[in-house]
């Protein structure tokens, strides 16, 4: 009996031998490019993307990833005044993203580039010990407030083509990285302001602590998080310092209630896969091997141990035009071979199928996937 897509997913989630690999991709942003929509930062989806999703179903393709979706809400506390704002400036559109409270005001700001289709960082928002503790203040009274009534109407519409997954964000740390400081700002700032430092990412995680108390009610099966890890930013000793603590008690309490935990890993693999898989996670969602990556597909097995699920493989340059088809076969068919270690193995991009990629080559990773995936 042939399984559905989504079958076979959650066959590898428990434990158990589909018939196939899982063939699932994150198309979101290729789609969007391709089709000259706008990517919308300051936007969130109340109701599926219908048109993306359709494209999956056509393609064959497992869909997984709800970008911009609004499963959850964030209210704020009465003094907390929080507002994302699009805007022109200086002939530049831009995203605000403000927080107002009793101890000050800040901001960050996004700048939208055609050219690579993403939203550059224009301006951190923590630059000061001051500006640090406004954002612990504002992030430590946000509340959580769930709408499974979208993540449903998302579930049913996707069906059997594919998992929906439930994204909840980043951790402290990586609000921190990622959003308001940037590496060398978090860098510096840990090493002049350490109890501080400390004292936001404590209380930052412990309100994220109420978002995971919610999504633990969620009907949802797979709770993708994660820092957008990468171990030249986030190496295991980093790890162990500022992240590890929230990360474990995140997933044993999703593991409590019957969910299962995907941590984001796009970036270098050396010590980010065993760092995840210790910290408890089920799966490393996005994994990049060579070309782009810093480890071959079965280093990875060989780091992530059997048990872990190694859900990517082909490295995003590889779908663009430059890139060779019997190249781009031939890293398909080599993340393949990793069945031979067991089933821990979803067939995917490297993140993303980036904007600029073949179309062709959509078609011809489910062909190959669903010819050299099976199972004996």
């Amino acid at each position: 009996m042939v399984m559905s897509l989504r079958d076979r997913i959650l066959a590898v989630y428990a434990g158990e031998t589909p018939d196939v690999v899982p063939c699932m991709l994150d198309l979101s942003h290729w789609f969007y490019h391709n089709r000259k929509k706008p990517w919308d930062l300051s936007l969130a989806y109340e109701e599926p993307e219908y048109e993306l999703i359709d494209y999956h179903k056509r393609a064959g393709i497992g869909f997984y990833v709800p970008n911009l979706a609004a499963f959850l809400t964030i209210e704020y506390e009465g003094d907390v005044s929080a507002e994302v704002v699009r805007e022109s400036r200086s002939g530049r559109v831009e995203i605000a993203w403000r927080y107002v409270t009793p101890l000050g005001r800040i901001e960050r700001r996004r700048v939208w580039n055609e050219d690579t289709y993403s939203w550059a960082i224009s301006e951190w928002g923590v630059r000061t010990e001051q500006d640090a503790r406004i954002l612990a203040y504002a992030m430590s009274r946000r509340r959580f407030v769930p709408h499974w009534d979208r993540y449903e109407a998302w579930a049913d519409y996707v069906g059997d083509c594919g998992l929906v997954y439930l994204p909840i964000g980043y951790s402290a740390v990586g609000h921190l990285l990622h959003y308001w400081m940037g590496v060398e700002g978090f860098t510096y700032a840990a090493a002049d302001w350490p109890s501080t430092m400390r004292e936001v990412v404590r209380g930052v995680n412990e309100n994220n602590l109420q978002c995971i108390d919610a999504v633990a009610k969620s009907p949802a099966e797979v709770i993708l998080m994660g820092d957008n890890f990468s171990s030249d930013v986030q190496p295991p000793h980093f790890f162990d310092e500022w992240s590890r603590a929230y990360y474990s008690e995140a997933i044993a309490r999703l593991h409590r209630a019957g969910k299962y935990a995907a941590m984001h890993v796009d970036g270098r693999l050396k010590g980010a896969l065993a760092m995840v898989k210790s910290a408890g996670a089920d799966c490393a969602d996005a994994v990049t091997p060579v070309p782009m990556g810093d480890l071959s597909p079965e280093e990875c097995r060989l780091e992530a141990g059997t048990d872990l699920i190694l859900s990517g493989g082909v490295s995003p340059d590889l779908w663009l035009p430059n890139a060779g088809v019997e190249e781009f076969k031939t890293a398909v068919l080599r993340w393949l071979d990793l069945k031979k270690y067991g089933p821990r193995l979803i067939a995917s991009a490297g993140d993303q199928v980036p904007p600029g990629a073949v179309e062709d080559r959509i078609s011809l990773f489910r062909d190959l996937v669903e010819e050299w995936g099976r199972f004996e």
